[in-house]
């Protein structure tokens, strides 16, 4: 039974084998056969007929490709349809050697025909239509092809970092997803793989040429010799028989090679759009009527010159003033009729409606700016803006409000404006058709632009034309649209504004969505244990630290514990931050590596918990002095720890925390406070500075 199982699962393997891999193997074993085997003259006759419809595949699939990539096997066609034509000629030439004596026929009907119907039987026409085409070919569509793979591929190369900084910035202003970002960097390394292998692949098809050149003249003169000396032909016959077949032989591999040849100057001459070349022609050279009529115009006058071809001129000048007549008349058909005035209205009286509430998350605008969130102008903005929206739901854990979006003639033409609750928060100035090449750090020159910085981190930048792109990035600038400079800030501005974004609305939405998984907790909780502004408070405690609120089912069973005895939100965020502590720290130090933090001063420590205990009974805060050398203390220790590449982390005891938290936050934003309660058991902590002594 075993046996048969085997037998049957084998069986059942043989079955799914498939088939299409065998396509590469049984073509390079037909190419060796036919290049050390006899052919019969039929035979020949349908590998001929077959590599002729393979070039013509070839350019059809090119002619319909949007974008070079989506024809990436096109190196390996080209490599395998060369291979082909020269072992057809080597069979080829084999028989015309063998039987060239026999007449034109005797090497197929393909070649008979190519070598007496297409030049007449005249084997000197032959030879010149031959030449002709191997030029085509070789000097005009090879060189240009190759020369234009080669440009091609070197940019390529060159833009490979920029482009892949792109992505990267997108991908950390969540402006894409890792999918969408991991799908481009795989598409910019095929880019580069594709246009290397073209710059290669184009050197056979010259070879071909060459290749076709000298095949010719070996056949011509081997087949005088054949003929003459073994087979008793006079001169004459053998020149008509043999020179003949060879040119028929030679145009048959000459036109397929020259449709490739067109084939791969088609490709990597592309633009990637939206459109095929045929769409693409007929779009952007027959869609002016004034071309067409200034054309028309042109033959007419060159067609009543005395001695020319009247009839021809005068016949296209009169198609090309029709079809553009055609053009005009229908796109004032599509054009839509103005609307008419609405008519006049009484004055209506003022009511709730004429009292304009306040956006929550706005973005204004410049006149010459409105073409980026239009989406009949192709304006990207909105897009972004969405995919901003949705990297701070699924990192914050709640919802932004949408932005509002409108145009501001108070702000200069090129200037945005970035409000929160109709506050500017944030401002800038960006230049359409143009790209911002932000200094990192490290680049290799300046460039010629309009010096500035990036609205977003305050990094030093230039604006440049679109021509300078790829010599910036190829200098090591990180090179932006407009687009993505206001998304990068409006992103930054809502993270460092989370919450204050995180209102009621939103928690009672937050509270609906985790009530779908977890009914009785939030039924128990809100509002019988906890109030929902209480709530909000501890919410926006922990979003203000740079804590997410993903983990709402931790944060509403830690409430739950501890409400009961108080309703302070101070106190409650403290307990929360505490069960989150795992969470947190892996924010500030990812994997089970040592906690690296700064610690406070044995003395200082203590006047602070003094300070701590007035303020709670009293009121009363920090001296002036004391106040003033931490605050210096800590903005140094901050900056000598950002130079090192590290993230600045203050542990203290539990009572100071969230007085530091707020005291030290103004001075030194990202610098994270943490208490010792808060560090888990299994991290290790390492003191890599002190705050506190002498200033």
């Amino acid at each position: 039974m075993a046996e048969a199982a085997s037998t049957d699962a084998g069986v059942a393997g043989q079955r799914r084998f498939p088939l299409n891999t065998l396509a590469g193997p049984v073509l390079i074993i037909l190419v060796l056969g036919m290049m050390t085997l006899p052919l019969p003259t039929f035979l020949l006759d349908l590998l001929f007929t077959f590599n002729i419809a393979m070039s013509m595949i070839v350019l059809l699939v090119a002619l319909f490709a949007l974008r070079p990539l989506d024809f990436s096997v096109f190196p390996s066609v080209l490599l395998v349809t060369t291979l082909l034509r020269l072992s057809l000629n080597v069979a080829s030439t084999r028989v015309v050697l063998l039987h060239g004596h026999g007449g034109p026929g005797a090497a197929g009907h393909v070649i008979e025909a190519f070598g007496d119907f297409l030049v007449g039987g005249n084997y000197t026409v032959g030879i010149v239509v031959f030449v002709i085409l191997v030029v085509i070919n070789f000097v005009v569509i090879t060189k240009g092809a190759g020369r234009i793979a080669e440009v091609s591929a070197r940019f390529t190369l060159d833009a490979m970092p920029g482009k892949q900084m792109a992505i990267d910035a997108d991908l950390n202003a969540g402006l894409i997803a890792e999918d969408d970002a991991r799908k481009r960097r795989l598409a910019v390394s095929q880019e580069a793989e594709f246009y290397g292998s073209m710059d290669g692949a184009s050197k056979f098809v010259r070879g071909d040429a060459i290749a076709g050149i000298i095949i010719t003249i070996i056949n011509i003169v081997g087949g005088l010799t054949v003929g003459v000396l073994q087979h008793d032909l006079d001169f004459a016959t053998a020149a008509q028989n043999y020179t003949l077949l060879t040119i028929g032989d030679g145009l048959v591999a000459q036109i397929p090679s020259l449709i490739i040849s067109t084939a791969a100057g088609v490709v990597v001459s592309r633009v990637a759009t939206d459109e095929d070349l045929s769409q693409q022609l007929l779009s952007q050279l027959f869609t002016r009527p004034q071309v067409l009529y200034i054309t028309g115009a042109v033959l007419a006058l060159l067609g009543i010159v005395p001695g020319m071809p009247h009839v021809a001129f005068l016949l296209m000048a009169s198609a090309l003033v029709s079809i553009g007549y055609y053009l005009e008349r229908r796109s004032q058909v599509a054009e839509p009729p103005p609307a008419p005035p609405p008519p006049p209205t009484d004055q209506a009286e003022v009511g709730w409606q004429d009292v304009s509430s306040v956006d929550i998350l706005g973005l204004e605008v410049g006149f010459r700016l409105i073409p980026l969130v239009d989406k009949a102008q192709d304006g990207d903005l909105l897009r972004r803006i969405r995919g901003i929206r949705k990297k701070i739901a699924q990192e914050m854990g709640f919802l932004v409000p949408a932005v509002h979006i409108r145009d501001s003639l108070e702000l200069k033409p090129n200037s945005y404006r970035i409000t929160l609750k109709g506050v500017d928060v944030g401002a800038g100035e960006v230049f359409v058709g143009q790209y911002l090449a932000i200094n990192p750090g490290r680049v290799m020159g300046t460039l010629q632009g309009s010096p500035t910085k990036d609205p977003a981190f305050g990094l030093p930048a230039v604006w440049v034309e679109q021509g300078l792109r790829e010599q910036a990035i190829t200098m090591g600038y990180t090179v932006v649209d407009a687009s993505t400079v206001i998304a990068t800030h409006l992103s930054s501005i809502v993270q460092g504004h989370a919450s204050e974004l995180l209102g009621r609305e939103e928690v009672q939405a937050l509270l609906d969505h985790l009530a779908k998984e977890s009914p009785k907790l939030v039924e128990d909780l809100v509002p019988k244990v906890i109030p929902l502004g209480v709530l909000q408070k501890v919410l926006q405690g922990l979003l203000s630290e740079s804590v997410h609120i993903r983990d709402m089912r931790t944060i509403l069973e830690t409430l739950a514990e501890h409400a009961p005895r108080t309703q302070d939100p101070e106190e409650l965020t403290a307990a929360v931050r505490v069960a989150l502590s795992r969470a947190i720290i892996h924010t500030i130090s990812p994997g089970t590596a040592e906690l690296q933090v700064i610690a406070l001063d044995s003395q200082l420590e203590q006047v602070l918990m003094q300070a701590a205990q007035s303020r709670t009974q009293e009121g009363v805060g920090l001296e002036p002095n004391l106040a003033e050398n931490l605050l210096n203390q800590t903005t140094k220790l901050v900056q000598e720890q950002e130079s090192l590449g590290r993230q600045a982390v203050l542990m203290v005891p539990a009572p100071l925390r969230s007085l530091l938290s707020r005291f030290l936050r103004r001075a030194a934003p990202q610098l994270r406070v943490i208490s010792h309660s808060e560090v888990p058991d299994s991290r290790v902590i390492k003191v890599i500075a002190v705050l506190g002594g002498r200033a």
